[in-house]
C-alpha cells in the first residue's frame, strides 16, 4: 500500500489493484485540423496535459500498474453513432466527414490515433469507445474485474466531458476515482477548474483530485520502501 496526496483527503491504495486510465489523447482532439478545431476550439490548450500524462505513464509503467488508453470514435459505417451526435456541428465538419486527418472520429483513420508523445506501450490496453464515458458499450468493466481493480487514476481530455463522464460512471460502479488534475485539460479553462472542483466537492462526491507528480511520488515511495 501507498498513499497519494489528494483532495479532499489523502488516499491509500494498492498499485496492484489500481489502474491508470488515459482518456482520448487523440490527434482529432489535440492537433490542428482535427475534430476539436473544426468545432472552433483552440486545441493548443490541451497541450498542457501532455507532459503530466507522460509523468503519470512513466510512473505507472515502472510500478507495473495496469495502464488503459481510450479512444473515442466510431465504426466506419457509423452504425454505432447516434444521429443526434452525428448531426451536431456545421455540415461538412461532422463525425464521419473527410478532414485533414481522415474521416473525423472514425476508427482506423489517422486522426483517431493517440498522439505520438503518449503512444501506448506494448501490452497496454487500448479501448475504443463510441461515447463519452469509457464504460459505455466497452469491455472496461470486465477488464477491471478480471484484474481486481478498485481504484482508477484518470487523466486525459476533456476534463468536463469524457474525463468527468468516466469518473461518474466509475463512481457509480463502486470504483474509487482520482482525477490527476494537471494531466487533464479542456478547451475551456473555466470548465476544467469547475470540473475538478465538482469531483472533490462535498467530501469527494465523485472522487479525489490530485496531480501527476503526487501520483509518481506515491509510487516511488512504495518502491523505495520495498527496496
Amino acid at each position: 500500500m501507498t498513499t497519494i496526496t489528494a483532495e479532499p483527503s489523502p488516499l491509500a491504495f494498492d498499485p496492484a489493484r489500481a489502474a491508470l486510465v488515459v482518456i482520448d489523447m487523440q490527434r482529432d482532439f489535440l492537433e490542428p485540423g482535427g475534430f476539436g478545431e473544426t468545432l472552433g476550439n483552440d486545441v493548443s490548450l490541451l497541450a498542457a496535459a501532455v507532459g503530466p500524462c507522460q509523468t503519470a505513464l512513466k510512473a505507472a509503467r515502472a510500478a507495473g500498474m495496469l495502464v488503459i488508453h481510450t479512444r473515442e470514435g466510431h465504426r466506419p459505417d457509423l452504425a454505432d453513432a447516434p444521429p443526434a451526435k452525428v448531426e451536431r456541428g456545421a455540415p461538412s465538419r461532422r463525425i464521419g466527414d473527410p478532414g485533414p486527418m481522415g474521416r473525423i472520429l472514425v476508427r482506423g483513420e489517422p486522426g483517431h490515433d493517440i498522439v505520438d508523445a503518449l503512444a501506448p506501450a506494448p501490452g497496454e490496453v487500448v479501448l475504443d469507445k463510441p461515447g463519452k464515458g469509457a464504460f459505455h458499450q466497452t469491455d472496461l468493466m470486465q477488464i477491471l474485474v478480471n484484474r481486481g481493480v478498485d481504484t482508477l487514476f484518470v487523466a486525459g481530455v476533456t476534463t468536463e466531458v469524457c474525463v468527468h463522464t468516466t469518473i461518474r460512471e466509475g463512481n457509480d460502479r463502486g470504483f474509487r476515482c482520482v482525477a490527476l488534475g494537471d494531466a487533464c485539460a479542456s478547451y475551456f479553462p473555466e470548465f476544467h477548474r469547475v470540473g475538478l472542483e465538482m469531483i472533490k466537492a462535498q467530501g469527494g462526491i465523485f472522487g479525489w483530485v490530485s496531480n501527476a507528480a503526487a501520483f509518481a511520488d506515491a509510487l516511488s515511495t512504495l518502491k523505495s520502501n520495498a527496496a
